[in-house]
């Protein structure tokens, strides 16, 4: 939830923004394991509770920005007119991906050895992966009349993703001279959404 606009036009940075960007100075200065929740609020000016507003849990900053663009994904599947259940998701992968900022690079990936996350940050990207999963495999469930479970909506979830997230990976890991995110995952999803459709 943003705050109002200032007098001059640009937006306050949300609370949200202002607790990420203090924790990311704490993971920095002293490393992930070693900050507390206090600690974050304290240097954000807010209250422990305030954070707790914004966040779930500790691990919940490192996201901020990428769990704003994956939201709206079940929404952009919902709105498919395509006839391909795989078509559908790649559209919705690469509008989701086109959604993201270029200059929003998550530095729970691009600082991870620095503020030495490790076992967190595995942890915390399972739980977002299983999630989409979820969401991609019910949608083509939804479209093919199979049950989530079964191998089909499996199948295209776990690759669609997997090629969706290993762009991801190469499009942090490629640094300044980056291009658009879409540009990466694109390139990705183009052969394994054309293999998976010939079925």
């Amino acid at each position: 939830m943003d705050e109002p606009m200032r007098r001059g036009g640009r937006p306050r940075r949300s609370s949200a923004e202002v607790l990420a960007d203090a924790a990311a100075e704490l993971f920095l200065e002293q490393g992930y394991g070693r900050t507390t929740v206090d600690q974050i609020a304290v240097r954000a000016g807010v209250s422990r509770a305030t954070f707790f507003n914004y966040f779930t849990a500790k691990s919940d900053v490192l996201w901020l920005e990428l769990d704003a663009a994956v939201a709206s994904l079940p929404e952009h599947l919902a709105a498919s007119t395509e006839e391909s259940a795989v078509r559908a998701v790649e559209e919705a992968l690469l509008a989701t991906a086109r959604a993201h900022a270029a200059d929003r690079v998550p530095w729970a990936i691009a600082q991870a050895e620095v503020m030495d996350i490790g076992p967190e940050l595995v942890a915390s990207v399972a739980a977002r992966v299983t999630a989409q999963h979820a969401a991609v495999a019910a949608f083509v469930a939804g479209r093919t009349g199979d049950h989530p479970s079964a191998l089909w909506p499996q199948t295209v979830s776990g690759a669609m993703l997997g090629a969706a997230a290993a762009a991801f990976g190469v499009w942090v890991a490629d640094g300044v001279g980056r291009r658009s995110l879409v540009e990466y995952v694109g390139a990705a999803l183009t052969p394994v959404a054309a293999g998976l459709d010939a079925r």
